[in-house]
């Protein structure tokens, strides 16, 4: 959609003091928002610490800034493996999920403050649906209290980016509920062409190990893998197959597109 034909390289594989005409990846998998000793990956802050001195020591220039889009792309791992979501009073998930949303709305004020021009913040998928969760009932219905929790931080995220200029949320949480929500006239059309919605082409055997997996000495394969990846929306327990990505996307290119062009 921007014109590009691979995504922009990574930071963590560039040479210091350069920066590539398609500018730049300072993502990390398995990054958080909110700073944790658990995690040795950079959280956002740093990772927008790190964009603030390519821009101060001029590796990026002021005639890229002012034509730049960064997108502040988030997955909800600070609620992955923390309990919150399930286990929390209703307070304590109001709190935290409000903790995490404002943290990301003071960094997306520093990449306002550096003067990106346009910044788009993607919502939170219904993480209830991924196969993590669905597996419990074999893969037959969402989580509820999974999705709730991705509502309320959607909820909370549009508070916090509503007065903000050239900011624009990217509705993942509806693109994705179109074609795995099984309300009755819900997604129909989308969903057609995956047999399967909440169930993983890449299945890990044990309920608590992963795609990928072997036996560290004999070298068995502790997965299964579907035989039409392209009929399957989620390839392991979180991450959507490439045609799964691909009919997401088809339904936000047209509001990404307005965004992006608009003077």
């Amino acid at each position: 959609m921007l014109g590009l034909e691979e995504a922009p390289p990574a930071h963590a594989r560039t040479a210091d003091k350069t920066c590539d005409p398609s500018g730049m990846t300072f993502a990390t998998g398995g990054a958080c928002v909110l700073d944790s000793t658990s995690h040795e990956v950079p959280a956002l802050a740093k990772q927008v610490d790190t964009f603030k001195k390519m821009v101060k020591d001029g590796t990026i220039t002021e005639n890229q800034l002012s034509r730049s889009v960064a997108l502040v792309a988030y997955s909800g791992n600070d609620y992955a493996g923390t309990g919150v979501i399930r286990l929390g009073s209703p307070n304590d998930i109001n709190a935290y999920i409000e903790k995490v949303t404002k943290e990301i709305a003071a960094n997306v004020d520093q990449l306002l403050k550096l003067e990106v021009t346009k910044v788009l913040v993607n919502n939170l998928h219904p993480i209830g649906c991924t196969p993590s969760h669905t597996r419990t009932n074999n893969y037959t219905t969402c989580d509820i209290f999974g999705n709730l929790g991705a509502s309320i931080h959607n909820d909370n995220l549009k508070q916090v980016m509503t007065s903000k200029k050239n900011v624009y949320i990217i509705d993942v949480y509806t693109a994705f509920a179109n074609i795995v929500d099984h309300a009755a006239g819900k997604g129909s059309e989308l969903s057609k062409q995956f047999k399967r919605k909440l169930s993983p082409c890449c299945e890990s055997l044990n309920s608590k190990g992963y795609c990928g997996q072997q036996n560290k000495s004999s070298g068995e394969l502790l997965y299964t893998v579907c035989d039409k990846s392209s009929k399957f929306f989620y390839w392991d327990d979180m991450h959507p197959t490439h045609a799964g990505w691909e009919v997401v996307i088809k339904q936000l290119e047209k509001p990404f597109r307005e965004f992006v062009n608009q003077a």
